[in-house]
């Protein structure tokens, strides 16, 4: 379960592995709809005819607009998302924008839970 790329981009990193890609935001960034084109940037030429799970690692503060989980749903292979909030801040965040978003979302504690979740969902996805 290597790391398969790394993406430092202007506003945050990507961790690619084969299953699963790992967000990090940089500190005050507003993530906006338009970011959802770096995503599907990555996971087009990652994941192709694979699904796959995003797991934002929440380790910076940052803002999110809701509408851009409007988009991210419209991204056919990704079946989930996974967030790992650092603080109670940050998790109600989480909450609130978990409303937007149809496909399976769960909030973790940490990232060994995130990634463990992730495999289960591509299984089962796999199996269903």
């Amino acid at each position: 379960m290597g790391m398969i790329h790394y993406y430092n981009v202007e506003d945050g990193e990507f961790f690619v592995f084969d299953e699963f890609l790992i967000c990090q935001i940089a500190e005050g960034v507003s993530v906006t709809p338009g970011h959802s084109e770096i995503l599907n940037q990555v996971i087009k030429k990652h994941f192709l005819g694979k699904d796959l799970v995003y797991i934002s690692n929440r380790v910076n503060s940052y803002s999110v607009d809701p509408l851009t989980y409007v988009e991210v749903e419209h991204i056919p292979n990704l079946i989930a998302i996974a967030m790992v909030p650092d603080d109670d801040v940050m998790r109600k965040n989480a909450e609130y924008e978990r409303n937007f978003y149809d496909k399976p979302y769960e909030i973790f504690n940490n990232l060994s839970q995130a990634i463990e979740w992730s495999h289960r969902m591509i299984n089962d996805h796999v199996l269903g």
